[in-house]
């Protein structure tokens, strides 16, 4: 096997008592490796526990570790030492207590303590009592490192004889039984040939026991891997990289798109660019179709693209990232608009966005809407009109929309009030949701205006609305630190002469303001708060959706 590949079904976690608990295996059971050999060149990691692998030799057909990682990196770096994912400072050397029998089997669990880490060896000077009996053994030499048994035994063999361990003594058997499974034991290799990357994959998701799902856009990096040679090295994951750093430089907060939506959303450039690519959705199913050229062919413009859409949504909209976008989709249907597109129409996709985010049906949670959505935008493009229907909004779903809810709607609602460029209540100049931070007082932080502890303390029963998001504000930690759970006619009074500025920014109701100067609020205070407040949003949407049939509906029980 010349070629260890990360492939993307899902490598094993390496941790500590897997590499011990191998190392028992091999006394029991035979150990199998998974390797597919094929023609097809895919990106691959030429080391194993950081041992550089010998270089490819030259020929048509590869060999790709599928299944065995985790086996084969414990194996090595048990012996020869080396660098564990995720465990860098710790010595993956093993040890093994000679004076332990092996067990009949591999469910008894004396391997915990017959196969040893360092950590568990030293005493720290006696300082560690717990390690004390083992470092004697240690220093006795009947606690041996297995790269000693394996490469240096009859020194070890020696040392036992002159501590005066005899030929039957268990010391020396159980030594010897170590070096003999060093020495013979074979690992068992099964050999994919003559499939392609999905039948691999299938055959992998079936075989795997840790349950990991695959990860497609792995798949996807793995497959359309070019290295440097004839024409230029390909390497998906790495531009994907790059363009988030370009992105971050920026301070933009879309760096953290997810390597599976920016796949897709490329899938989608290569549907529209290049028809006969095969790729006709953003399925699993498709994306296995991408190739190399059909990604290089819409590679610079399709940047350009999704840096159109991240600038429309973070400039023009006011909605500063990822998590407050309502439809995961919004971002395929928006690069296909800006894909090739020289006169964007602002207008219409901030009604676009408003209407989809708020209607009150989903009208883009599946693949078979999103294409409906592209063609509608594509008409657009070309001049044509959208064709809005009419708008439908539920005064109750939205009264009862809370943040814990992590729907559309919530994100909807958030991204309304980020829309509003809301300002600092104590300093009014000052935007709070900016994307540099100059303390930790400055983070944004997500403020009840009727404070949970006032709602359940003061309100009780009429509290019960306290964590519907139309009860939420957006101001800096260090302003909501101030203002803790106290009682918002008590508060409120503080920011009495910014009263203005933060009722136009944060779409508030003037009633919060009358109650903290007539000094007294009612007991149906925060839910005609919340009614009130729930006016100003419909009303902010109408203006937004001008010119489309709006219908505002309330479902709300009325028994």
């Amino acid at each position: 096997m010349y070629a260890a590949k990360r492939f993307s079904c899902g490598p094993g976690v390496e941790r500590r008592d897997p590499t011990k608990q191998f190392y028992t295996k091999l006394f029991f059971y035979n150990t199998v490796v998974l390797v597919w050999r094929t023609e097809t060149r895919l990106q691959n990691d030429r080391t194993i526990g950081e041992y550089l692998l010998p270089s490819e030799p030259s020929g048509r057909e590869f060999h790709y570790l599928l299944d065995g990682q985790q086996r084969t990196t414990a194996l090595l770096t048990s012996i020869y030492g080396g660098v564990i994912k995720g465990q860098e400072n710790r010595d993956p050397h093993l040890y093994v207590d000679l004076t332990l029998k092996a067990a009949d089997e591999i469910e008894d669990q004396s391997w915990r303590s017959r196969f040893l880490f360092w950590d568990e060896i030293d005493d720290r000077g006696g300082e560690l009592l717990r390690n004390v009996g083992r470092r004697k053994h240690y220093e006795n030499g009947l606690i041996v490192k297995l790269e000693d048994i394996a490469q240096r035994y009859q020194s070890v063999e020696e040392r036992l004889e002159r501590e005066g361990h005899s030929y039957g003594d268990v010391p020396r058997v159980q030594l010897r039984g170590v070096k003999q499974v060093l020495d013979n034991y074979k690992l068992s290799f099964i050999e994919l040939r003559g499939i392609e990357v999905a039948e691999v994959c299938q055959i992998f998701e079936r075989i795997n026991r840790a349950g990991q799902p695959l990860n497609m856009f792995d798949i996807v990096v793995a497959k359309t891997f070019r290295p440097a040679g004839g024409k230029p090295e390909f390497y998906l994951r790495g531009m994907f990289e790059g363009f988030r750093h370009a992105l971050d430089v920026r301070g933009s907060g879309y760096a953290s798109v997810d390597d599976m939506t920016l796949l897709q959303v490329f899938a989608t450039l290569v549907k529209e660019a290049i028809p006969d690519a095969a790729v006709h959705n953003i399925t699993d199913k498709y994306l296995i179709e991408l190739r190399t050229e059909h990604l290089e062919a819409v590679w610079e413009e399709g940047k350009k693209a999704v840096t159109a859409v991240f600038d429309f949504l973070d400039n023009h909209l006011h909605v500063p990232g990822p998590t407050l976008v309502p439809y995961r989709y919004f971002y395929m249907s928006l690069a296909s608009y800006f894909f090739r597109n020289q006169k964007a129409d602002y207008e219409l996709l901030k009604k676009y966005f408003w209407y989809y985010s708020f209607h009150g049906e989903d009208l883009l949670s599946n693949t078979t809407q999103l294409r409906e959505h592209i063609q509608k935008l594509h008409e657009a493009k070309a001049g044509g009109d959208f064709g809005f229907t009419r708008f439908l909004i539920d005064r109750d779903r939205l009264r009862k929309t809370t943040y814990s809810s992590q729907g559309r709607l919530s994100r909807a609602i958030l991204a309304l009030f980020a829309n509003q460029d809301p300002k600092d209540w104590k300093f009014p100049d000052r935007s709070v949701l900016t994307s540099v931070y100059y303390s930790l007082t400055d983070q944004p932080n997500l403020h009840h205006i009727f404070p949970r502890d006032f709602c359940e303390t003061v309100l009780g029963q009429r509290g019960r609305a306290g964590d519907s998001l139309l009860n939420i504000a957006y101001l800096t930690q260090l302003t909501n630190l101030q203002i803790s759970n106290r009682n918002p006619v008590e508060y409120v009074k503080d920011y009495v002469e910014h009263r203005v500025d933060i009722e136009r920014t944060h779409l508030l109701p003037g009633e919060l303001f009358v109650w903290a100067l007539a000094g007294s609020i009612k007991d149906d205070a925060l839910d005609t708060f919340i009614d009130a407040r729930l006016e100003l949003i419909i009303e902010r949407l109408r203006r937004y959706l001008n010119g489309i049939p709006f219908e505002v509906v309330d479902t709300r029980s009325t028994s």
